[in-house]
């Protein structure tokens, strides 16, 4: 599974319209709305690098009021779970 974050800019009036539509695509879990230079955050979750490309050239750029995206691309996912194991290495 590949995870991609995309950053989205949209125009100011429209973006609770630009979230929802983000949000309805296959392909898209989560968009939240956030504070700072950006105003979305998209995740991505799919199969390939390849969708992660046909998911925001295709899709995502193309919702009307969407001005700008960035996408990262997730290397490794950490969780509260995971970081307690990984401290409690070598511990008595």
């Amino acid at each position: 599974m590949i995870t991609a974050i995309v950053f989205v800019e949209a125009e100011v009036a429209r973006i609770p319209e630009v979230a929802t539509r983000i949000a309805d695509l296959a392909g898209v879990s989560e968009v939240y709305s956030v504070t700072g230079g950006i105003d979305l955050i998209a995740l991505i979750r799919v199969r390939s690098i390849d969708e992660v490309a046909e998911v925001v050239a295709e899709k995502v750029n193309k919702v009307p009021g969407v001005v700008d995206t960035q996408t990262h691309i997730a290397f490794r996912t950490y969780s509260s779970h995971d970081l307690e194991a990984a401290f409690s290495l070598g511990a008595e």
